[in-house]
């Protein structure tokens, strides 16, 4: 009996993933081996040439509250809100000393602003009173910071400083990497360690913020444009074939991530 249920499910299963594709709906996961990294990264360095943090910021202290204030939020959001927030305490020392309830106030529009006015303070205030003003350049030290985790470090280290430290992995790093069937992990840090093992030491901070674009942008969590992807052949999820020369859609690619998207 248990053999003729499987034998009766895994059909099912087939006309059900193919519905899927057909649809155009992303599909549960990888149909295939993860695509040869050579291949896979000089598309990714065609398709988006220069990845740039999409955090506006002038320095690593500027990038630093960005980043911690980003969370369960939008780039576009927070690139709204920093510029007034720089220009009223543009130093650690004046963010640190400010009264909270303005703070809380200035970051309203982030979502959980009491938390990250707490946090930004409090980073300010440890930036200014134990690190002379200047944000620390290694990761152990940058953890102990309130508000930042791995992933702020990574990014701070990383963009400011140009220092690999790891990759920074978000929803979409996560996303894109599960799809591309570079790991089945979907814990971060278990991401990071997957991706940092595969890559050179001197690719995480160029591949990391482009699977982040690329995810942020053609790769997306509920209608992915499988159809202009530029590794659309690579990868074992796409879910529609390809639109032209793969050179064609990494220019259009370029072109998305370069306007943000408009």
């Amino acid at each position: 009996m248990a053999s003729k249920k499987t034998g009766r499910k895994a059909p099912a299963r087939a006309a059900a993933k193919k519905v899927a594709k057909q649809a155009g709906a992303p599909v549960a996961g990888p149909d295939g081996p993860p695509p040869p990294l050579p291949d896979l990264l000089g598309r990714l360095r065609q398709a988006i040439r220069e990845p740039k943090c999409e955090l506006d910021h002038t320095d690593a202290w500027t990038l630093l509250i960005a980043t911690i204030l980003s969370a369960q939020s939008t780039d576009k959001m927070i690139n709204t809100v920093t510029p007034a927030l720089f220009e009223r305490w543009p130093t650690p020392a004046a963010l640190a000393s400010a009264p909270r309830g303005e703070v809380e106030q200035a970051v309203h529009r982030t979502g959980f602003f009491r938390n990250k006015a707490k946090s930004i303070q409090g980073a300010a205030l440890a930036v200014h009173t134990e690190h002379g003003g200047e944000v620390p350049r290694d990761l152990d030290t940058l953890v102990k910071l309130p508000g930042v985790a791995r992933k702020t470090a990574n990014v701070v280290l990383g963009i400011a400083y140009g220092i690999p430290s790891g990759i920074a992995v978000d929803t979409h790093v996560s996303r894109v990497s599960q799809r591309l069937a570079l790991t089945v992990e979907k814990n971060p840090e278990k991401v990071e360690r997957a991706l940092c093992a595969l890559l050179d030491q001197d690719e995480w901070i160029g591949t990391g913020h482009r699977l982040l674009l690329l995810g942020r942008y053609v790769c997306l969590a509920k209608s992915p444009d499988c159809a202009n992807c530029p590794i659309n052949e690579l990868c074992p999820s796409r879910t529609a074939p390809p639109h032209g020369p793969w050179e064609d859609r990494a220019a259009h690619c370029d072109a998305r991530v370069a306007r943000r998207g408009a």
